[in-house]
């Protein structure tokens, strides 16, 4: 599969963690997740967190580590959301299902505009930026050697790592340019809707049951 025209990302977070969102008017990297340690549930896994903060560091900008940036996928229904979905993880903390999980679009090339202009860097990786074998680039010409059918796939057990494919950018990612949020449910989509503030930036919010396992 070609690069798409216009790529997407996509970044999942608790339903309850969106008021925060909304008010900092950022979705924070878990190193500020840290320090500032907002409302709402932590989802993922404190040791991949935790290397990702202190062990994991990108080629493409030495001084960076992973945990410095704010984390996208390239396709929802991710293999992390498969994790979470099926709860037995040894490692996963957060227990409660895929239903309360959001997940956030934006658009690729809208976010390497708005980091340029304020000096963050970015990059993307081929395969699991929590790995310790990862590979990551900071060209946007070479968006060709993810691995989209992977990325697309909807049964990924061959092509695990290319799914796991992820951006990253520095610091944070600003909440004007999340163009749309999918959730699961409409109790969620209520939910969703409920928090998102009464003036500014007011994103659609759809159910996308094939977003979801």
């Amino acid at each position: 599969m070609t690069v798409p025209e216009r790529p997407k990302l996509y970044h999942i977070a608790h339903v309850d963690r969106l008021p925060s969102i909304v008010a900092d008017g950022y979705l924070w990297c878990d190193q500020e997740i840290q320090s500032r340690n907002p409302a709402g549930t932590t989802i993922g896994m404190n040791s991949i967190k935790t290397r990702r903060l202190s062990e994991l560091r990108l080629v493409s900008h030495p001084s960076l580590f992973v945990g410095d940036c704010v984390p996208f996928y390239f396709c929802p229904r991710s293999v992390m959301l498969y994790l979470i979905h099926q709860g037995n993880h040894p490692e996963l903390t957060y227990l409660g299902g895929q239903e309360p999980i959001i997940h956030f679009e934006v658009d690729l090339f809208d976010t390497v505009d708005w980091a340029l202009d304020r000096g963050y860097r970015w990059a993307f990786t081929l395969s699991n930026a929590g790995a310790f074998y990862f590979e990551d680039r900071c060209d946007l010409g070479q968006l060709n050697e993810i691995d989209w059918d992977a990325v697309n796939a909807t049964d990924w057990r061959h092509c695990k790592e290319g799914k796991q494919a992820e951006f990253l950018v520095e610091r944070c990612f600003p909440w004007h340019l999340v163009e749309r949020i999918g959730v699961l449910t409409k109790a969620v989509y209520n939910q969703a809707v409920n928090a998102l503030p009464a003036h500014g930036h007011r994103p659609p919010v759809v159910i996308q049951r094939d977003w979801y396992y």
